[in-house]
Order: structure tokens, then C-alpha cells, then sequence
């Protein structure tokens, strides 16, 4: 993990600590044992899953070091990234790893109660029905995904779970600018507004990587998000 350990500081300029390096570590281990009978991700290597899964998650401490989050939410986890690896970098932080795919669910909550992790609750549902439970709605600083769902799509996820004043964070490939601006009278109608399109690279990936950031300015319409299926089936234009 030394060498992970050095590509974290470089590019986001954060030390890892050894105790923290060792969560990781012991999280890559239970991912690869899982992944060998459920195929939970497509990422199998050691090297891809520190890169393309671990530095990939920790992108987002670009965006979230400014004013770290008390409570975040992680829709579409899911083997809990990026939520897991934020965890570890913030002991503290209230997360909500919502995972609608029952296998994948069950792995996030072995590997919480693996690495000891303290105030993570795994939720097996979907965030159209989240997005409309009083326990859950407008209730988070944060909601992040790295899910492929287009922005549109995910803006109706995330933002109803965004306090006033909160922010949405998406992890989008190329196509991160055109989205957004896609996105744009979607983002208005939710209560959401367009505040940053951060390039980030990781090593050995050609292709470019976006954090898109949404201030969440005003509460969201009761009538979003729609019922299960609706939003991906016809997303806001």
C-alpha cells in the first residue's frame, strides 16, 4: 500500500495514516474474496481496485475537504464506493450506503462490520423510494454516486436527499460536460444549482474523469423524485 499511499498524496495532497491504510487494505482483501463467488465488480486486480476503486473514490476530498460533510449519502454504492473509503478518511461522518442489489448490500454490511466502522447504515432500497421518506429526505449535507446513470437522472436521486445549503457531487467519465449542460433546467426544477465541473485524472486511466458539483439553493417539489423506474425511463429535459 506504500506506493497508494504516495499516488494519494500526490494528486490530493492527503496523508494517509497507517491505521488507515490498514482499513483499506483489509477492505481490497474482503472485495477480492467476495468478488471470486458474487461478481460484484468488474474490477478484479489489486492495482485497478487501489486506482479505479480507492483513489477513484477519494477524488471527492477535492470537493469535500472545504467544509467536510457530518452526514453523506452514497446512492448506488455499490461495493461501497465512494462512501467506504471517505468513511475511513472521516471517522466521524454519518454515511448511508443505499444499494438496491441484495448481494452487493449484504457485502457493504460485512465489510462495515469487518473494519469496526462506526455510524454506517446500509440501506437495500431504491433512492426514488428513499428520496421520498421523512427519515431520509433533505436530511443529508452530501449525496454523492458514481453510478452511470445520466445527470438528469441522477440529479432527481440525489437532490431531494440534499438539505438547503447542502451539495450533490456525481462522478461522471467524458461525457461530464455534456450532461451538465443537459442537466441544467432539470438541475433548477430539483432545487439545485451548477456550481463546479472539476476535471480529475488517476494514473494509467486515458479516459477523463469530472466531479460535477451542485449547490443545493432551494428545497425540492414534493413531486420529486418519481415512482421506481420512472426517472431513468423519462428523465427531465
Amino acid at each position: 500500500m506504500k506506493e497508494f499511499a504516495q499516488q494519494v498524496h500526490k494528486q490530493l495532497g492527503v496523508r494517509l495514516t497507517a491505521a488507515q491504510l490498514d482499513l483499506l487494505a483489509h477492505y481490497e482483501q474482503e472485495l477480492i474474496e467476495w468478488n471470486a463467488r458474487f461478481n460484484l465488480t468488474a474490477i478484479r486486480s489489486l492495482q485497478e481496485i487501489r486506482t479505479k476503486h480507492f483513489l477513484d473514490s477519494l477524488t471527492c476530498l477535492l470537493v469535500l475537504r472545504e467544509t467536510p460533510p457530518e452526514r453523506l449519502v452514497d446512492i448506488g454504492t455499490g461495493a461501497g464506493f465512494p462512501g467506504i473509503p471517505l468513511k475511513v478518511i472521516y471517522p466521524k461522518l454519518q454515511l448511508t450506503l443505499v444499494e438496491s442489489v441484495g448481494k452487493k448490500a449484504e457485502f457493504c454490511r460485512h465489510v462495515v462490520r469487518t473494519l469496526g466502522l462506526s455510524g454506517v447504515e446500509v440501506v437495500q432500497e431504491r433512492a426514488e423510494v428513499l428520496g421520498q421518506s421523512p427519515a431520509h429526505r433533505e436530511k443529508y449535507d452530501w449525496a454523492v454516486a458514481r453510478t452511470v446513470a445520466i445527470l438528469p437522472v441522477l440529479a432527481e436521486f440525489l437532490l431531494p436527499l440534499v438539505r438547503v445549503g447542502g451539495g450533490m457531487l456525481a462522478m461522471k467519465g467524458e461525457s461530464g460536460p455534456a450532461e451538465a449542460h443537459a442537466a441544467e433546467r432539470a438541475l433548477r426544477l430539483l432545487g439545485g444549482h451548477l456550481r463546479q465541473l472539476l476535471p480529475v485524472t488517476l494514473p494509467a486511466v486515458v479516459e477523463e474523469r469530472y466531479l460535477v458539483v451542485v449547490d443545493k439553493i432551494a428545497a425540492t417539489p414534493n413531486a420529486y423524485p418519481r415512482r421506481v423506474g420512472i426517472p431513468a425511463k423519462k428523465p427531465l429535459a
